[in-house]
């Protein structure tokens, strides 16, 4: 059975404040602003660190679970028979235990890591392996462009620490006709969708299809993470790389970027908007 179990001791806040210079013109004061916390998180699987991410300290049990789900590490959050949140004095480390058979596959998945990972493609130790194909993705999902200007209008108003610190990346999943089923923030884009990941599979029921919503650009690893939870859509602000937009077509995906309030652009996956509601059409 899974459980939340908080830091031990004050909780660790996701933002602090801070008490910068501030310089408007010629003159100069002491203005406070608050800015989000960042710490290095480490994320063990049977006693044994996957990779250590500097990340924001909420929502941890859900990142955990998100990053095991997204980088293949469990298929399912049933395998993960225990997790624990646990603080010290370097940072938290999110201690998940294995069903014996995920343990095993686990344990040779190290055996075979050649050395320290990166923030994006963590725990990899080969270029295939890298550039691993995606799973492809369902079929089903029609969006009109109202439904993106919808998606977009709605997700500042649950951005609450990027309200307050303008220095977060957000991930929410929205459907049509059902609105935004969850949101999480991070200072790592990355992070932040890992925790979406964990939110969403912890919910005990399969999310209903929608799109991946991003503040942030769009690489070739928010492409897998997205595919691995079975997104149709991806919906960002910035524009992707020309790897993400090639593995997007590889998962059947659909990958819309530099998302305004004047329009948006459709990399991929064409058949899942509604053209004939678009102005000019």
């Amino acid at each position: 059975m899974l459980r939340r179990q908080d830091p031990p001791g004050p909780a660790m806040a996701d933002a602090v404040r801070a008490q910068p210079l501030r310089f408007r013109g010629p003159a100069a004061a002491i203005t406070p602003r608050d800015v989000p916390e960042e710490t290095a998180v480490a994320l063990v699987h049977d006693a044994s660190t996957t990779a250590v991410m500097m990340a924001t300290p909420s929502d941890l049990t859900e990142f955990g679970l998100g990053f095991s789900l997204t980088e293949g590490v469990i298929a399912d959050v049933s395998e993960v028979r225990d997790i624990d949140v646990v603080a010290g004095p370097d940072g938290i480390e999110v201690r998940m235990w294995l069903s014996p058979r995920r343990s095993a596959a686990a344990a040779a998945r190290r055996r075979r890591q050649a050395g320290p990972t990166g923030c994006g493609l963590c725990g990899v130790d080969s270029l295939a392996q890298a550039l691993r194909a995606p799973p492809a993705v369902g079929r089903g999902l029609m969006l009109r462009p109202e439904d993106i200007h919808a998606a977009l209008d709605a997700l500042p108003q649950l951005q609450t620490l990027g309200d307050l610190t303008r220095a977060v990346h957000a991930a929410g999943w929205w459907s049509p006709g059902v609105g935004y089923l969850a949101v999480r923030e991070d200072v790592g884009r990355h992070n932040a969708l890992d925790k979406l990941a964990g939110a969403l599979a912890m919910a005990g029921t399969p999310a209903p299809p929608g799109a991946v919503v991003l503040t942030s650009r769009v690489s070739v690893e928010m492409v897998q993470k997205a595919a691995m939870i079975g997104a149709q859509v991806i919906l960002a602000v910035s524009a992707p790389t020309a790897l993400a937009i090639r593995t997007a077509e590889a998962a059947g995906m659909t990958l819309v970027g530099v998302a305004r309030r004047d329009g948006f652009e459709v990399f991929t996956g064409h058949d899942r908007i509604d053209q004939g509601s678009a102005p000019g059409a």
